[in-house]
């Protein structure tokens, strides 16, 4: 039985909606950082500044599960998740490291018509691989290595180098937009990504706000009011505890079931083998949560117990619990003057993502851009589409 299956809609134990009561109360689940991040994106297209940075780090980290699609979905898939300029310069770092290997690396050795690979006796040759390479990702790569250079060069120009500091502001700034640092590193962690990995694709991001950040403006007022809205995730947070439970239909059964556990019967175990609640496949725990997320009988013997202590029988709506605090987390506060720092990051952040798409197209307006893996697909396709020449005989 899954999670949802344990409890019904209309059986909330926690003061939300019944739905979110639900999914609340079935093991403290929340939205994943994929879920988020795909909120951010929809949400950035309509113009939240806040959800920008959640789409960047998605995309970044969604890059490489990019490569392992079908040829002719990689980098429509890839692209579709970034988020602006910003998320796709994100993006073209590896799609740059691909093409890269593609056009300078020789992993395989030989020449262009040398096998890379033999199929009952018929030779795939390393021409054949380039060629699926460069028609599926090539195009897409050079065009943002292009713009990356084009960043690179503006920076250089206003004398703007980027140190390990800001990419790790960088990170912070994408942190923001997540609920805790868990649900960011479940994000890379589906797509096989450290905080390293992200780090090395954050460079050009931060080399962006830095060359546009004297374009913005961001006041004490905004800070405050940004303090003030956003305090969960700036540290600010309720006392919680950590429990897991046994949860059955009778007074019968739980009063049978907590004589075998003062026996000395395992609490895990024991959840497993006869709670029937969703959590007891993993053993009865509905990880951290505070006063206000569970009904209140339910919170109140949690919370009254000591880390490791057992309950006596608890009733609430959804029959009777036997409950095992496992841990505990003291309240915590924001400092606004020792965030204040980290809040103008981010809103300079969110400014200078409005303006990066307009100032990228400029700057490549400007400049003098030679791509040969355009041009000649533009020359191939126009030598395609001319009319044969007529052949004329005289007599």
């Amino acid at each position: 039985m899954n999670n949802k299956e344990s409890q019904s809609a209309d059986q909330p134990l926690n003061n939300d909606t019944a739905k979110e009561k639900e999914e609340r109360y079935t093991y403290g689940e929340e939205a994943t950082g994929a879920e988020a991040a795909e909120t951010a994106v929809s949400s950035d297209h309509d113009g939240d500044k806040e959800a920008g940075r959640i789409a960047e780090a998605e995309t970044a980290a969604s890059t490489a599960a990019a490569y392992s699609a079908p040829a002719e979905h990689r980098v429509e898939d890839a692209a579709a998740k970034k988020s602006g300029p910003i998320g796709w310069i994100v993006l073209s770092a590896l799609l740059a490291a691909a093409l890269i290997v593609v056009l300078v690396v020789n992993p395989f050795g030989g020449g262009s018509g040398s096998a890379v690979a033999t199929v009952n006796g018929e030779n795939i040759t390393k021409d054949e691989l380039y060629d699926l390479l460069v028609d599926a990702n090539g195009e897409a790569a050079l065009d943002n290595l292009i713009t990356e250079t084009l960043v690179q060069q503006e920076a250089d120009a206003a004398s703007i180098s980027i140190t390990d500091q800001d990419v790790t502001d960088e990170i912070a700034i994408i942190k923001m937009d997540f609920a805790n640092d868990e649900e960011f590193n479940s994000v890379l962690i589906q797509n096989g990504l450290t905080e390293e990995d992200l780090r090395d694709q954050m460079r050009v991001s931060a080399m962006v706000r830095k060359v546009l950040e004297s374009k913005t403006e961001v006041t004490d007022e905004e800070m405050q009011t940004y303090f003030d809205e956003n305090k969960a995730k700036l540290g600010e947070a309720p006392e919680q505890v950590r429990a897991s439970h046994i949860l059955v239909a009778t007074k019968e059964e739980a009063d049978a079931i907590l004589a075998e556990l003062k026996g000395g019967a395992d609490f895990a175990e024991t959840a497993k083998a006869k709670s029937t609640d969703g959590s007891a496949a993993s053993g009865g725990d509905l990880g951290f949560f505070s006063k206000e997320d569970m009904v209140e009988p339910f919170s109140e013997a949690a919370f009254a117990l000591e880390v490791d202590a057992i309950s006596e029988v608890v009733q609430s709506e959804f029959g009777y619990h036997i409950i095992k605090k496992t841990d505990y987390k003291a309240a915590t506060t924001a400092n606004f003057e020792e965030k204040k720092e980290l809040i103008r990051l981010k809103l300079t952040s969110d400014e200078t993502n409005q303006l990066a798409s307009a100032w990228i197209q400029e700057i490549r307006d400007k400049a003098k851009i030679t791509n040969t893996l355009t041009d000649a697909k533009e020359e191939e396709a126009a030598a395609s589409e001319a009319p044969a020449a007529e052949t004329t005989t005289t007599e």
